[in-house]
């Protein structure tokens, strides 16, 4: 029988993970304090964490990118992650990371509904193409934007250019044996409804699925899956990235010349191998 609060327990595998999260919102911090231009707590619903920051690129803007964190939508807020935006701010793109209600005061469809309204809300404010990123419960709402079913109106569905789901939670049935439904409370109806996994894209929005090759192997599995599913029906892409664990996969975000930003940003043509080196 399978375990599944060790199957998706991240950090109880990564060496010192409990600096490694003490040193995000640092790091935002020291990236907010470096000159770089925000426009910050824009809000975009009536709820108190209904806020964004938008970080502007200098010079002449190619479009939108809209980062969204994760914490399996318990946790961390949007400047626990602002120096994530540097790798897509150099190369001219504005980046959007909203707040959004953590359960139990939101369910996780409500919060699907509250990160359509946040990309809807940024795309007012920055013209051009929308790329959507998001990491582990934020990759599961980058894809949720895309299905279906998806929570955007046609004009900015019709922006999205492409979806980068890190690391991303796409199946979210297994969560209901998991300690944590206490606070998710994620009922059978709704586990099923927010699984990406079991709905169809909504358009041939390219959809890259990105994870770290030393992730635990339930995060390897939900990867894969979506891949695997939407592969036919949309341009799909797997990477899963040598020498990455859960945390350490979104490190390449604050870097301009990473893998993943070429990825994001389709620097790199289509030639990107499946298994990156170290």
């Amino acid at each position: 029988m399978t375990d599944w609060d060790d199957a998706f327990a991240n950090a109880a595998h990564i060496p010192g993970a409990d600096a490694i999260v003490a040193s995000w919102p640092l790091r935002a911090k020291a990236f907010r304090r470096s000159g770089v231009r925000i426009d910050r707590d824009i809000r975009y619903g009536p709820r108190p964490r209904n806020r964004l920051d938008l970080v502007w690129p200098e010079g002449a803007c190619k479009g939108l990118v809209v980062f969204v964190h994760g914490g399996f939508w318990l946790d961390f807020d949007k400047s626990d992650w602002t120096d994530l935006a540097q790798g897509a701010r150099a190369h001219g793109w504005a980046v959007a990371l909203p707040s959004y209600t953590l359960a139990p005061e939101a369910r996780i469809s409500d919060i699907t509904a509250e990160i359509g309204a946040a990309v809807r809300a940024a795309a007012s404010r920055v013209e051009g193409p929308v790329r959507l990123v998001g990491h582990s419960a934020g990759g599961h709402l980058v894809a949720r934007m895309v299905c279906d079913d998806s929570p955007l109106d046609p004009a900015t569905l019709n922006r999205v250019e492409k979806v980068l789901t890190i690391s991303g939670l796409h199946d979210l049935r297994p969560l209901r044996h998991t300690r944590m439904n206490a606070v998710l409370g994620l009922a059978a109806w709704e586990a099923a409804r927010e699984s990406a996994a079991l709905h169809l894209p909504v358009a041939t929005i390219p959809v890259t699925c990105w994870v770290g090759a030393g992730e635990r192997p339930e995060f390897l599995h939900q990867t894969r899956l979506l891949a695997a599913l939407w592969h036919g029906t949309t341009a799909t892409r797997l990477v899963e990235e040598r020498g990455k664990n859960h945390f350490s996969v979104l490190d390449g975000l604050g870097d301009p010349e990473s893998p993943i930003v070429a990825e994001l940003l389709d620097r790199c043509g289509r030639s990107l191998a499946r298994f990156l080196p170290q």
